[in-house]
């Protein structure tokens, strides 16, 4: 699939997602949220993948929504007041989409993070599995300067990743959080020194997870995301019923053939 704003590999089971408006800071306009949700919603049926590393191309990760199209977001042809607001309503239903398309994907996404991670950068982050950063990496909730409620997800997800109290001052102050605090606070798993080393330690953790069997992965990725939104009681029952459902498959039998024969596993 050729796209427009971003850039897409796959090999060894590795999609690499890459924003690629490098111009704009890898800010997202109309396009580029359309093409996120058919790329995430495309690699979620791909069977020639089981992990995705999204990047930015340039000086930066992503600078969130372009100003141009959150300039045009409100500005619907509607004499009725109310018509006006409904369709608002569900323009930001329609952004908050693509994002959503990440964390509903069923492949582990690991964000690899460079630069500017801004507004809208969080949001996308905050939907992703794993996050790593560059030292130099800096991540700010842009919105409330200006004059905004964050609205596309960073709010719902990230007081679950960091500190609800950390999460809370990004949100009032807008400050700058650099990669090194990031990784302090827990909202990267790991900063290194530069992009190239990151990228590559990125790739091998991909690469790690690209090896197991990806039913389990799958399963993984759909009961850690259940589990957070649900109590332990619940969580504990979905789970049964997730492996009465899936718990014996190939892959199980892979798995236990190539540790009896002392040999690395290989799923289909």
């Amino acid at each position: 699939m050729a796209f427009e704003t971003f850039e897409l590999t796959i090999e060894n089971y590795v999609a690499q997602v890459i924003f690629n408006r490098p111009e704009r800071a890898n800010a997202l306009n109309q396009k580029a949220w359309d093409e996120m949700k058919a790329i995430f919603e495309e690699l979620d049926e791909n069977d020639e993948v089981r992990v995705i590393v999204l990047s930015g191309n340039g000086k930066h990760f992503c600078a969130g929504i372009d100003l141009e199209l959150l300039m045009n977001v409100a500005q619907f042809a509607q004499k009725c007041e109310g018509r006006r607001r409904e369709k608002l309503r569900k323009k930001v239903f329609e952004l908050q989409a693509p994002i959503n398309a990440i964390e509903q994907c069923s492949k582990p996404v690991i964000a690899a993070i460079h630069g500017g991670c801004i507004g809208g950068g969080v949001d996308i982050i905050s939907a992703c599995d794993m996050r790593y950063s560059t030292d130099d990496a800096f991540f700010t909730i842009k919105e409330i300067d200006m004059g905004m409620v964050a609205d596309l997800g960073t709010f719902q997800r990230l007081p679950k990743i960091i500190p609800p109290g950390i999460a809370r001052e990004m949100a009032y102050t807008g400050r700058n959080v650099s990669g090194k605090e990031a990784e302090r606070i827990g909202l990267t798993n790991r900063s290194f020194p530069d992009a190239e080393t990151m990228q590559a330690e990125v790739v091998k953790i991909a690469q790690n997870i690209a090896a197991k069997s990806p039913l389990s992965i799958r399963g993984t990725k759909a009961i850690l995301n259940h589990s957070r939104d649900h109590s332990v009681a619940d969580g504990l029952d979905y789970m049964a019923t997730w492996n009465a459902a899936m718990l014996l498959s190939d892959d199980l039998m892979e798995a236990f053939q190539a540790k009896m024969q002392k040999r690395d596993a290989v799923f289909l």
